[in-house]
């Protein structure tokens, strides 16, 4: 058995945030115990390519914290490329055309390398020793003086951490599924955390990369809005300096793409660039698709009932009970303001860690 002072539960951009906060304020009293092979969560990118597999862009112009943090770690960012004309489908029995393309104000906001350079400078500036991958947390035990945790790794062994706080920085209809809580989370708060939404849950992507933006000398913005798919929003996805690439949403449900190979799906994408943007989108020089549908720590079968969306943040915690002020939400789903944003998994964990030093206080 183990004994800490902070479990964190996650080691996506939230988990991370809050131990590096705790660990500024002196607290190396901290463990992070995430379930897949690398921290990251929802923010992921392959290993060549710099391309973002989940979310891309942010809005520092009124997400402060978040733009405060990028500018603190050092990273270099760039307003998402929309000059040009979008292409519009409309049906599958009318042609592509183009049209005026949308401008952002304020603009949508990118990093150099993908917002995987988040996740790097955070974890690059913890201790190593605090993190640890490919430990899935199926357990927690309100005792009288603290918190126990059962950690499981690939090869069956359980590993038991005391705490005196957890900070759960995993959604909370996943934490409601995923976890057996001792005593039973209260009914009502159980219940709000089971409908909330998980913020891309349910979402697809696909990304071409090419050799150079050849739709931007056609005077396109790489930008495109489909009714016939399987891609229904399509956004440039190119990097300064080179990297270029497409990249789309895709507008079919998850249940559909679950029956369709891998495969399959790539074939009807690049044939609808080339619907789209022409013959030059037909052999990129590398292909993805992320369906965060099928990954088993993000995505739970109540999140493919309905398309994800923004919804207002449940509750962090328990007002009363064994439950109160020991055991907290910091996943982006619980941001007060940003609910399922980037920005949302930085203020969500802020506001939890802030608080904590108060009450110390």
């Amino acid at each position: 058995m183990k004994l800490v002072r902070t479990a964190i539960v996650g080691a996506g951009l939230s988990g991370l945030y809050a131990a590096w906060l705790l660990q500024r304020q002196g607290d190396r009293d901290t463990v992070l115990l995430e379930a897949r092979e690398a921290p990251g969560g929802r923010i992921a990118s392959p290993d060549t390519g710099r391309v973002d597999l989940g979310p891309t862009w942010f809005w520092p112009d009124f997400q402060p914290e978040l733009g405060h943090l990028i500018e603190e770690l050092g990273l270099e960012s760039f307003a998402q490329f929309d000059s040009g004309d979008m292409v519009m489908e409309r049906s599958p029995d009318e042609p592509p055309f183009r049209t005026v393309g949308y401008t952002n104000s304020p603009p949508s906001m990118r990093l150099i390398g993908g917002m995987g350079r988040l996740i790097e400078a955070l974890s690059g500036r913890l201790d190593p020793a605090k993190l640890h991958t490919g430990q899935v947390v199926r357990r927690l035990f309100a005792r009288d003086a603290h918190v126990e945790l059962d950690s499981e790794a690939a090869d069956g062994s359980v590993t038991t951490w005391c705490a005196e706080r957890v900070l759960l920085a995993l959604p909370p209809r996943l934490a409601e599924a995923g976890i057996n809580f001792e005593p039973a989370l209260p009914p009502a708060l159980a219940a709000q955390w089971r409908a909330t939404p998980t913020w891309m849950a349910a979402q697809a992507k696909y990304i071409a990369v090419y050799n150079k933006p050849f739709w931007r000398e056609r005077g396109l913005s790489g930008e495109g809005r489909s009714a016939r798919g399987p891609l229904g929003e399509i956004h440039d996805a190119s990097m300064p300096g080179g990297g270029a690439a497409l990249f789309g949403f895709f507008g079919v449900p998850a249940q559909v793409r679950r029956r369709l190979a891998q495969g399959t799906l790539r074939m009807h994408c690049r044939a609808q660039l080339v619907r789209m943007f022409g013959v030059e989108a037909a052999t990129p020089r590398a292909e993805f698709i992320k369906d965060w549908a099928d990954e088993p720590y993000t995505s739970t079968e109540a999140d493919l009932q309905a398309a994800s969306h923004h919804t207002q943040s449940p509750p962090t915690g328990a007002a009363s009970g064994p439950w109160q002020g020991r055991l907290t939400g910091i996943a982006s789903e619980w941001s007060p303001q940003f609910p399922g944003y980037v920005a949302g998994a930085i203020e969500a964990a802020g506001l939890a860690v802030r608080a904590s030093k108060a009450r110390k206080l």
